[in-house]
């Protein structure tokens, strides 16, 4: 190592600790070992920026759009960096129910004119907290299909603030060590979409008749079967400092996002409940630099906490999140200790972009929307959304016929990590599991972007809310297409 790289190590060393120079030197000369193979070196860095907006936005997510009046908590782009001596690796979780990918992709210019460090190495996911202001633009609606249109001011200020935070995150980096593991927390996750009894009637707002229905309501006496599985497992990547600091822990859980907050309040939702109950369980409070918690979202799109078959429990604002988040950072936390942890680890990026058809509507869809459109308001339909529906199928038609969206891959030693910019099923999430080449693999799902819900091509002959056209808005077999890309560049990196 050059002189100079030791000399900040040992200056970061002895600000950290405040013990005598020559404990600090003994003790770093001793290291040298255990956390270096050959002349390369593992080190990471972490920091968290405020991405709080300003009040008065609205708050997207539901069926309306109410102004923020209140902050309940913070929002955070929580970013990490992971350094083993040849390449360099970024993880950004964004408190925001989903970013247009120019956000994402200003930010990865800003950091790779400012540090080197390819965009392609640089993964950027919204949490999906439903309980945060738009990053999709003015106007909000389908601006993502539409590229070239300047930021607006909340999309501007939220790249700087990452690429700010992948900076100071950068200048953290300190000799570290790496791990990780998983839980399974069952709990809390429950399939939302539910095949009826034969005979129920389930009309969509597209002039058809689904089999499966979203959220159908607990205790409903026509439930018949959940259309799809779960994922009950937490898996979790730990870093620490040589000396045994908690550096950063990054979390990867399929639970959709929990709710429960009062109309017009702003907050994170579970998954910045978990980074400070993660923070206080781990003592790591007022650290320099500080630790840094952050919970991704795994293949959570037909995912939520809503137990239909069970009882009504009811839950003050913001409780059953609070439940949520301590379950999932205990059960975390029962494996913490366990952590087989690496002195060093290959860590490598590939990414691609994959070309996708824009579903259309059919000709008799398309004559069903005039026909809503035209209908006067005092007239009621099959389905109290079908003039919701209309309208958002009319914009689709200035969409363009085929988007490139970006599928990306990182190896941490044995470990793959998928980043896929959907609201993705269950199901691909477990299926890249169990073929990822390396031994271990979580997917972190609204990722690089949003473009909808990527239901599979069998739940789309399903029906329900996720399939419908405008909440989804590509062909029905993208999801095999982007399976098969993620799996192609995880092998390439294996």
């Amino acid at each position: 190592m050059m002189l100079s790289k030791k000399i900040m190590l040992f200056r970061r060393e002895l600000r950290n600790h405040g013990i005598t120079v020559c404990m600090v030197a003994l003790a770093y000369l001793i290291s040298i070992p255990a956390y270096s193979q050959g002349n390369r070196f593992f080190q990471a860095g972490a920091h968290k920026s405020n991405i709080t907006p300003k009040l008065g936005g609205p708050i997207i997510g539901g069926w309306n759009s109410p102004p923020a009046d209140y902050i309940h908590d913070e929002l955070y782009a929580r970013s990490v960096v992971l350094d083993d001596g040849e390449t360099k690796l970024v993880i950004v979780t964004v408190d925001n129910v989903g970013v247009d990918q120019d956000v994402f992709d200003t930010a990865k210019e800003t950091i790779e004119e400012a540090t080197g460090i390819p965009a392609s190495n640089v993964m950027i996911a919204s949490t999906h907290t439903h309980s945060a202001t738009s990053a999709r633009g003015e106007g909000d609606k389908g601006r993502e299909w539409h590229k070239g249109a300047p930021l607006d001011d909340y999309q501007a200020f939220m790249a700087s603030r990452i690429a700010d935070g992948v900076q100071v995150a950068l200048r953290n980096l300190e000799p570290a060590r790496i791990g990780w593991g998983s839980v399974d927390v069952p709990q809390h996750v429950f399939n939302r979409r539910w095949k009826l009894k034969p005979g129920t009637p389930n009309p969509n707002p597209l002039g058809g008749t689904d089999i499966a229905k979203m959220n159908p309501g607990v205790g409903n006496p026509n439930l018949l079967e959940p259309a799809g599985p779960t994922d009950p497992e937490v898996s979790y990547l730990s870093i620490q400092a040589i000396d045994g600091r908690p550096l950063a822990l990054l979390a990867n859980y399929s639970l959709h996002y929990v709710g429960g907050v009062p109309n017009g309040e702003i907050s994170a939702d579970y998954f910045g409940m978990f980074a400070d109950k993660m923070q206080e369980l781990l003592g790591a409070d007022r650290q320099n630099p500080g630790f840094v918690a952050m919970m991704s979202n795994g293949t959570s799109g037909d995912i939520n906490n809503i137990n239909f078959r069970g009882p009504r429990v009811d839950h003050p604002p913001y409780g059953k999140m609070k439940l949520v988040a301590d379950d999932v950072a205990k059960a975390v936390m029962k494996g913490y200790h366990d952590i087989n942890y690496e002195d060093w680890v290959p860590l490598g990026a590939k990414q691609a972009y994959l070309n996708l058809k824009v579903r259309k509507p059919s000709p008799e869809l398309a004559k069903f929307v005039e026909e809503v459109i035209a209908r006067p308001e005092s007239v009621e339909g099959r389905h109290s959304l079908e003039k919701t529906y209309a309208a958002r199928i009319k914009q689709m038609e200035t969409f363009p016929d085929d988007i490139d969206v970006i599928i990306q891959g990182f190896k941490i030693g044995d470990l793959s990590i998928g980043a896929i910019p959907f609201e993705t099923f269950v199901e691909i999430g477990l299926e890249l599991k169990e073929k990822s080449p390396m031994k271990d693999h979580f997917t972190i799902a609204l990722a690089n972007g949003l473009y909808g819900y990527l239901p599979t091509p069998a739940q789309h002959k399903l029906g329900g809310y996720e399939t419908w056209l405008s909440t989804n808005r590509v062909e029905e077999v993208a999801s095999d297409k982007i399976t098969a890309q993620l799996l192609d560049l995880l092998g390439d990196l294996k």
